[in-house]
């Protein structure tokens, strides 16, 4: 079952389609991250290295979630994931505290 991807309205209207394109190029696996190229846990399966049920997401590279070119767009269990977008997270931690201490919350 997909999850729901933050930001829902950035998305196409056939991103489930989209999203099981990816799934389906990779056979069920993870593509690999610059971190962990070889990594190739299953979908649904016990992560090999961390033991967690893998359950796969689609990266954006670019992280516009309204570029949907399959060049950027990856299968990545949430390891690959996380660790790819740790940089943007942060960066969007930083902006969003910035912006409530603006506001005074």
């Amino acid at each position: 079952m997909p999850i729901k991807p933050e930001n829902a309205k950035r998305y196409p209207k056939n991103w489930k389609a989209i999203r099981a394109a990816v799934i389906a190029r990779a056979h069920g696996r993870c593509e690999g991250s610059p971190n962990w190229p070889d990594c190739r846990a299953v979908n649904y399966d016990q992560h090999p290295d961390t033991g967690s049920k893998v359950v796969l997401t689609v990266a954006h590279l670019d992280h516009a979630p309204e570029n949907c070119e399959m060049g950027n767009l990856k299968a990545w269990c949430q390891r690959c994931h996380l660790a790819y977008d740790h940089d943007h997270h942060m960066k969007n931690s930083r902006a969003t505290r910035k912006n409530r201490k603006a506001l005074g919350d």
